[in-house]
């Protein structure tokens, strides 16, 4: 195929409108523009798709593994390409290979190992999400207690060194175990910093808003719940119009009427954004794998060590939308934005990607009108479909 095509034949959503009888030019690896279907310019290839939906790639950027692999376990390059490889059928054409709490050596590997996949220009590699080692034990989830630790200069250093390395880098911190002013010198870095694995306070999450975090990772799991007298952090993420927040949508984390009620709720530019928090399952049919040395079991949907608790998400992108708009009953138009344009607002990526205009990513999703994924370009290059 030439570097320079249209795609023909499919309603196109270009992150905030519908676009019918349109074409969709790529030029290289970017959008060159959206035209009428009868305006393509000559010596432009049409490409049919046989109808159905073109819209934005999807953003995901809470991905434990893919593929077989987690990155804990595996915290390299070719480890990266496969995570990548294993979302890419489900529409994630960009997404943050997370990092669940872990040593020292293995935090430095995996940083290593995304500088190297940024170097290569991975297909779909976005960048880093470190989740931990700055959490708190009393909301650690799957998170492995013995490795939970506060936030040190050394620390706070390594980070806003692994930043410089990295085209995005988003650390997920409890306010137990880090001050507000590693935060400030972290966000002012560059980096993303959510909160999340964290029984703090409405007011104490509120003030570190103020001090520089932007987003909240899994949005009512892991962290202090909305009481009468206490809102907690899951009210903080609804009630301050600054933060972004990840919800893991399977009907298993959370409950579509709770969702709703956050969705209701939410104000501000922050949104609420869908993520997979997904694990090593994806794209195979393995029914178990291990985790800091523990068995995560694959079973009804979840995933779960031996004691009940769940241990990330058997999800990927395409499922989330499909439960956010036939679920919970959310339109279209704002389940594929919560897919694709509000995580790449969180990380600051909306530039490029969660939108077509000139010069965004050529990374575009052909769905089915049942939202079925057909086709999927990265970078305008097909990776997957026929």
């Amino acid at each position: 195929m030439s570097d320079r095509f249209a795609l023909t034949g499919a309603r196109i959503f270009d992150g905030a409108d519908w676009h019918e009888n349109a074409a969709l030019v790529v030029n290289g690896d970017v959008v060159e523009a959206i035209l009428p279907a009868g305006a393509i310019p000559s010596g432009v290839s049409a490409v049919e798709t046989g109808g159905g939906l073109l819209v934005p790639g999807f953003v995901d950027i809470q991905v434990n593994g893919g593929g077989g692999v987690m990155l804990n376990d595996h915290p390299d390059v070719a480890s990266i390409e496969t995570i990548c490889r294993a979302h890419a059928p489900f529409g994630t054409t960009a997404l943050l290979p997370t990092l669940i709490t872990d040593t020292p050596a293995i935090t430095a590997a995996a940083v290593a190992a995304g500088a190297e996949a940024a170097g290569k220009k991975v297909p779909g590699f976005l960048g880093l999400h470190l989740e931990g080692p700055h959490l708190s034990i009393a909301r650690k989830g799957a998170h492995d207690p013995a490795l939970i630790r506060p936030m040190t200069d050394a620390d706070q250093a390594a980070l806003i060194a692994a930043r410089s390395a990295l085209p995005v880098l988003l650390t997920t911190i409890a306010p137990e175990s880090v001050e507000p002013a590693r935060v400030t010198a972290l966000a002012r870095a560059g980096i993303v910093v959510s909160l999340g694995h964290s029984d703090t306070g409405y007011a104490t999450a509120v003030a570190f808003a103020g001090a520089g975090a932007t987003v909240v990772t899994h949005l009512f799991n892991a962290m202090s719940q909305i009481g009468n007298r206490e809102p907690g952090l899951a009210g903080a993420a609804v009630d301050t119009g600054s933060l972004y927040a990840g919800i893991i949508a399977d009907g298993i984390h959370v409950h579509p009427g709770t969702m709703q009620l956050a969705l209701n709720a939410k104000k501000g530019p922050g949104k609420i954004l869908l993520v997979t928090d997904a694990m090593a399952t994806i794209g195979t049919d393995m029914t178990s794998f291990t985790l800091n040395g523990r068995t995560i079991y694959r079973k009804d949907g979840s995933l779960r060590l031996a004691d009940g608790t769940l241990a990330g998400a058997d999800l990927d992108m395409i499922s989330t939308v499909r439960f956010v708009h036939r679920v919970v009953g959310l339109d279209l138009d704002e389940a594929l934005r919560m897919a694709s344009l509000y995580p790449a607002e969180a990380i600051g990526q909306a530039h490029r990607l969660g939108r077509f205009a000139n010069g965004t990513a050529a990374d575009i999703v052909a769905l089915s009108e049942g939202l079925d994924v057909k086709n999927v370009w990265i970078g305008g290059r097909k990776v997957f479909g026929a």
